[in-house]
């Protein structure tokens, strides 16, 4: 089981290239604050722009970089099944620990179609695999019952990444699936709440700014330390809201060059962060005492 903080890593460009160096330095980072896991090729690490061959590259890079020293759950997922099934079975192959399957975005197929989709990826290979329900980006929600129907034909459907903001979808498939399945959510600031009702962890973008305090909440709560887990979680409540003051990936990664550790370098069409956005995004930072001041900033 997959339990704990998976930080869905930005892909580091520079001058329009993977920076591989600077994905280097992300991990190794990741790593030494304790996070259970990293998640590559996903939303935030842009990998609707990154082409075939680029996402290969980033998930495989990411599977030395980690080094067996933290999971790798690669973002293998798509709209086209093809794709998808040609994406996870290089992941396989690279030494991936499991990957998350996006719900195919724009083309909106049927709950039908959701489910030959996840199963045809899922007995092409032998990842375990974590769904990824997001409507909010894919125009779908993947149901319940299609999720218990996938469940019951692929044992290597394990899991869910759930980012549709209603802890309820946790109790339900809390009920129908049981403490095996996993269920991670999607959204920093909903944590908590998921975790309250059944919740394994979380696939985390803050943890790309503050990965040793995220695993701290996530870890807190899950050994009962309430008090110390709510206490992370309200310090860091306005940033965990801050980092979608526009679409993710960009606010996470204006954090990262903010804190000198990125280039703030995007693919068309994500843009760099509007300027009344990047003074509110630097002011929480301040407030919360990660971004010190006088501290040389990349943006």
């Amino acid at each position: 089981m997959f339990k704990g903080t998976y930080t869905a890593i930005v892909t580091p460009f520079r001058k329009g290239r993977l920076d591989e160096a600077a994905l280097d330095r992300l991990i190794q980072l990741q790593i030494k604050a304790g996070v259970e896991g990293i998640v590559p090729a996903g939303t935030t690490g842009e990998s609707p722009t990154l082409s075939i061959e680029e996402q290969n590259q980033v998930i495989a890079w990411s599977v030395r970089m980690a080094g067996k020293r933290i999971k790798v759950i690669a973002g293998t997922g798509g709209n086209s099944t093809a794709e998808a099934l040609e994406l996870t079975q290089a992941a396989e192959r690279a030494g991936a620990d499991a990957s998350l399957q996006v719900a195919p975005y724009y083309n909106k197929p049927t709950q039908e179609g959701l489910f030959q989709h996840f199963r045809t990826i899922a007995r092409s290979s032998r990842l375990p695999m974590v769904l990824y329900s997001v409507p909010s980006r894919c125009g779908i929600e993947i149901g319940v019952e299609t999720v218990q129907r996938l469940v019951r034909e692929c044992s290597n459907v394990i899991g869910i990444k759930e980012a549709g903001g209603n802890p309820d979808r946790v109790s339900q498939f809390r009920s129908v699936l049981g403490t095996r399945f996993t269920i991670l959510s999607g959204d920093d600031s909903l944590t908590l709440p998921f975790m309250s009702v059944g919740a394994d962890g979380v696939i985390s973008v803050a943890s790309n700014v503050i990965p040793k305090e995220v695993a701290r909440m996530v870890r807190a709560y899950g050994a009962g330390k309430l008090a110390a887990a709510q206490k992370i979680h309200s310090h860091y409540f306005e940033l965990f809201r801050a980092l979608f003051i526009e679409s993710n990936p960009g606010p996470v990664k204006a954090s990262l060059a903010m804190l000198g550790q990125i280039q703030e370098d995007y693919r068309l069409p994500m843009v760099r962060l509007a300027g009344e956005n990047r003074i509110r995004l630097r002011k929480v930072l301040g407030q919360c005492g990660v971004l010190k001041s006088g501290r040389k900033s990349g943006s």
